[in-house]
């Protein structure tokens, strides 16, 4: 528990420097440039860090996070990525998974970075914060948007490997509607490859134990206004969070 309380802490120093920054037409954002080394002197704490599809401790431990948000953000908008790299591992079952796997971007200082040039004629702001409970962000424009972006999984697979283990695949692709909802394009983004760290079966089985005892749930007047509840605040995290 202690990793999770300690992420905060990293979270908020780290936005700090992200918050309210500028990006303005033929600039690049470089996360690490950006944030600076994350060291004790500067209040950063240890917190969880992957490492070759395990965890341990290390300072600013959770930044990750940030950067998958960042990432994930600055794909509904026409922004350019010219450096972001895969997490090598998929370390987390599908289970309450709510963007396709392979659409985050792994950092660690000062060799893995996320990198984001401006194309365009109009300046972007990034805006991040740290709710009590929750990462929040979004790319704001002095323009209004040109078009809507929906970003989507294809040719997913999972493999058995010669050693024994599992490997996830699949390719990230990108729709660009205008903003009439004609399609426009449809781009191939990246394609990612990672190995699972947990049995797909095993995780399978926990999906649908976790959907039978779903469907098994007295339906109660309290139940009910419940599944309401986390149901509106599912889709305003989703419209704040990841707008584009």
């Amino acid at each position: 528990m202690w990793y999770q309380h300690n992420k905060v802490i990293n979270l908020r120093l780290a936005v700090r420097r992200l918050d309210g920054l500028l990006l303005r037409p033929g600039e690049t954002l470089s996360y690490w440039r950006t944030i600076g080394r994350p060291t004790r002197r500067k209040g950063y704490v240890d917190g969880m860090v992957l490492f070759y599809g395990g965890f341990r401790a290390g300072v600013g431990g959770g930044l990750c996070q940030l950067s998958n948000l960042i990432y994930w953000m600055t794909l509904h908008t026409p922004l350019q990525m010219t450096e972001r790299h895969r997490h090598s591992y998929d370390v987390f079952p599908d289970s309450g998974r709510t963007q396709p796997f392979g659409s985050g971007a792994t950092c660690a200082y000062n060799y893995l970075d996320l990198q984001i040039y401006n194309p365009t004629e109009d300046t972007y702001q990034l805006s991040v914060y740290v709710s009590d409970e929750e990462l929040i962000g979004e790319w704001r424009c002095t323009a209004q948007p040109l078009y809507r972006y929906q970003v989507y999984e294809r040719e997913h697979r999972i493999t058995q490997e010669a050693w024994g283990g599992y490997a996830r695949h699949n390719v990230i692709g990108r729709k660009v509607f205008s903003r009439d909802g004609e399609l426009l394009d449809d781009e191939w983004i990246t394609e990612n490859h990672a190995l699972m760290m947990y049995s797909p079966l095993l995780a399978q089985n926990a999906e649908n134990t976790e959907n039978t005892q779903a469907a098994k749930t007295p339906k109660t007047p309290k139940t009910a206004k419940t599944a309401k509840t986390a149901k509106t605040a599912k889709t305003a995290e989703k419209e704040t969070t990841f707008t584009g």
